[in-house]
């Protein structure tokens, strides 16, 4: 009986010690939640991000894998002529070229990208053939199409009447001012954590309205639009893609994560550095528009932005939502 005592005094013991362990984190000042892992779960940005979630969760809930659901997902806005900043129906550039830019990453940490690509309607799926298919990670430009082509895509005119319409109108006073959550609502990031724990991304636009001919933003560029580290997380960016790129946002996302920083934390911190970026160059935040969101190995999820108007859309076995991000201009 002493010895059953004691047994269990020390099993008591050593199962506080781990769930001590499991509360700490690197970061002294962050507690991370020791919670049941949330699978399978996939997030996106904007409201078309629920139509985009649902067609991902229909692989999830198959226990299909994450980089399948991210590319099926985010090919619902892309072939949708009324989304007027992703893939067809995107408006066009100040030369009225409709260019889209598009990255994947999965599990295992490749990655495939196409940017300044012209029509063709999903260049998610181009980005995933570069993944598979060549040697590289990067295609742009007429070599993008060239690739696209051999690869049994359609070549569209991928210009609508509507986004011709604005173009021409545009070009009365062709002045490049774009308005944050608007011109700058230019982007569907979608991260998922499938059945079996693994994470993948996909990032996809048609850029910033009237953007000079051969800008690419942040969407196309692993580690500014979108990052995955399957050993701890994923997050995507939307909104000004120069800012996004300036702090390489997907990635600083993810590494504070590895550091302990929660999901929510660690869009705060990116969005911090950009507004301290921001004000030492003497720029106005009210011009600009950034939003991060963030997933970990948990299904702990988080977003924050620098201004009001940017939502999200979460996808789960408690079905779906739409989240309007916290922000920081008050």
């Amino acid at each position: 009986m002493s010895n059953r005592r004691n047994f269990i005094k020390t099993a008591a013991v050593g199962s506080v010690a781990i769930a001590l362990n499991s509360f700490k984190s690197n970061d002294e000042d962050e507690i991370v939640s020791a919670v049941a892992v949330k699978k399978p779960i996939v997030l996106s940005t904007w409201n078309f991000g629920v139509q985009a979630n649902a067609a991902a969760w229909e692989i999830l809930k198959n226990n299909g894998r994450a980089l399948d659901a991210v590319e099926a997902g985010v090919k619902i806005p892309e072939g949708d002529p009324n989304e007027r900043s992703v893939g067809y129906g995107g408006r066009p550039d100040r030369d009225g070229r409709v260019t889209l830019d598009s990255c994947i990453m999965d599990e295992f940490s490749n990655i495939g990208s196409v940017a300044c690509l012209e029509h063709i309607k999903h260049p998610i799926s181009v980005a995933r053939a570069v993944m598979e298919k060549t040697p590289h990670v990067m295609l742009v430009g007429d070599g993008a199409l060239q690739f696209a082509l051999s690869q049994g895509f359609n070549k569209e005119n991928l210009l609508v009447e509507a986004s011709e319409k604005e173009w021409k109108e545009w070009l009365k006073t062709s002045e490049y001012l774009p308005k944050a959550n608007i011109e700058n609502h230019d982007t569907i990031g979608m991260i998922a954590l499938d059945s079996n724990g693994n994470l993948s991304g996909a990032c996809t636009t048609s850029g910033m309205a009237f953007k000079m001919h051969g800008r690419v933003g942040d969407s196309p560029i692993i580690g500014a639009g979108l990052y995955v580290d399957n050993e701890i997380g994923a997050a995507t960016a939307t909104g000004h893609g120069e800012e996004v790129i300036r702090i390489t946002g997907s990635h600083l996302v993810v590494e504070l994560m590895r550091q302990g920083k929660s999901p929510q934390k660690a869009c705060e911190e990116a969005v911090a550095r950009i507004v301290k970026l921001t004000k030492n160059r003497g720029k106005e935040l009210k011009d600009i528009q950034v939003g991060f969101i963030a997933l970990n190995k948990k299904g702990q999820y988080g977003a924050y932005c620098i201004q009001g108007g940017f939502n999200y859309a979460v996808h789960d076995d408690s079905g779906s939502k739409l989240l309007d991000a916290p922000y920081f201009l008050k």
